[in-house]
């Protein structure tokens, strides 16, 4: 059983890019929850959150996170003034995980992730030209195990 829901984890990331004066688009988000799951998988063997991460032509996406922010379409996410997401909605453990996917990861441009994506198994074993395809759990944990 993960840890979070998807949403939480995205609202986390979003504030932080806010925090951090960063930008993060909806495609970026979804290639850093994809990132964090796979390098939770690999340290923990369990999931960080159970929601599916779907292989779509530009990448992993978890399509309710995705459904949630496209309005944003290609700029930058933000939370709505009545969310009330507030960062000790995670734990610090878990925090101090986020922080270690976003210090590695954040720095690259979404398109740049989008291809990195490409270039790994969990994606181009799963992906198949639809967009409602999960990529296994297994797959998943099993690639980011092997780095």
């Amino acid at each position: 059983m993960g840890k979070y829901d998807a949403m939480t984890l995205a609202k986390w990331f979003v504030a932080y890019a806010d925090a951090d004066d960063a930008d993060i688009s909806n495609l970026k988000l979804q290639k850093l929850l994809y990132y964090a799951q796979g390098h939770f998988l690999a340290c923990n063997g369990e999931p960080l959150f159970d929601d599916p991460i779907q292989a779509w032509s530009h990448g992993p996406v978890v399509p309710d996170v995705y459904h949630a922010f496209k309005k944003f379409r290609s700029g930058d996410v933000q939370l709505e003034e009545s969310d009330d997401f507030t960062f000790d909605k995670v734990d610090n453990e878990t925090t101090q995980f986020l922080l270690g996917v976003w210090d590695k990861y954040a720095k690259f441009s979404p398109w740049g992730l989008r291809n990195m994506t490409h270039s790994e198994p969990p994606w181009k074993d799963a992906f198949d030209g639809s967009h409602n395809v999960a990529i296994p759990i297994a797959s998943i944990r099993s690639y980011f195990s092997s780095l």
